[in-house]
């Protein structure tokens, strides 16, 4: 991260699984503010011990009086998950918009999107220019894809309309060494839990560590443009869901045991190629990743 220091940056949804992280690495060379909802004191707490400044914003309403103006960059992380999309839709593409228009300043924006943007496509790795769909319904998230493609096209229109340098980026299964979906099925295994998978076989995804998340935010900023860039955000191997429950099953002396549906995410292997081209490969390879995820939950099931 020492591309970024000395700056003011403005981290929305830092509350979430990949935005808690960000924040908290950055707030050690850079001025951090984190603007949620803060419905967990303890947690606001625990941000404001790391150094950041919390700012209580909720993106459905957008009473942004309160946040200053003058931030170098924005990154956002927020995302809510109602059934309803007016809430979605307030939360997830206009409160983006409205935060872009109050930082118009900035010097870039970073926009996390989703590869759950993709219309399903079986094991097909998805380039950035390929059809998008209604990704995640299937699993019960009905409001989610089409949210999000809503957010892009916000994100795109506000930043040609005010000339905003940014960067959308499409995660896919992002994970640390304690959290993220891996780490969620680690621990059904542990418990002897059946973990859901979808009917069509094999289950494909490029799952990225939380170093690399934190490693390519630099490059993605610097390639913030308007119009906006457009990447895939994802890790360096396809694999699927049944071989790491398989290998991280093996480090932690459990069998995964699966069940089939189709009301689960199906398949979001994704294609790297832009994303290296602009700004570099992902560099934790999946094996290393689990192993280190494997390894700290048994060390947190012997404490």
């Amino acid at each position: 991260m020492a591309a970024l220091r000395d700056k003011k940056i403005l981290v929305t949804g830092l509350t979430g699984s990949v935005g808690y992280p960000v924040a908290r690495r950055l707030a050690a060379d850079n001025e951090v503010w984190g603007a949620a909802r803060f419905s967990s004191a303890r947690r606001r707490a625990r941000l404001e011990e790391a150094g950041i400044t919390c700012a209580e914003i909720d993106l459905v309403v957008a009473d942004l009086d309160a946040l200053p103006d003058d931030f170098d960059y924005i990154l956002n992380f927020a995302v809510l998950h109602p059934p309803d999309f007016d809430t979605a839709l307030a939360a997830n593409a206009e409160g983006i918009g409205l935060l872009m228009a109050h930082c118009r300043r900035a010097t870039a924006v970073l926009h996390c999107s989703s590869t759950g943007v993709y219309q399903p496509d079986g094991s097909h790795p998805f380039k950035e220019s390929d059809p998008l769909g209604d990704n995640h319904r299937a699993a019960g998230l009905t409001t989610y894809s089409i949210s999000k493609i809503a957010a892009e096209a916000v994100v795109r229109c506000t930043a040609r309309m005010l000339h905003i340098p940014t960067t959308i980026a499409r995660l896919n299964v992002p994970y640390g060494d304690s959290w993220g979906w891996p780490r969620m099925h680690a621990e059904m295994m542990a418990a002897g839990t059946d973990i859901a998978l979808h009917t069509e076989e094999p289950n494909v995804f490029n799952p990225i560590h939380e170093d690399d998340i934190l490693g390519l935010i630099p490059g993605l900023l610097e390639a913030a443009s308007v119009p906006a860039t457009v990447v895939n955000w994802a890790g360096p191997d396809t694999v699927s869901a049944e071989e790491w429950c398989g290998y991280v099953g093996s480090i932690i002396g459990a069998q995964p045991h699966f069940t089939r549906t189709p009301a689960a995410i199906p398949s979001v292997a994704v294609d790297t190629t832009h994303m290296v081209e602009l700004i570099g490969p992902a560099r934790v390879e999946w094996k290393e990743g689990f192993r280190r995820m494997a390894e700290d939950l048994l060390a947190s099931r012997s404490r």
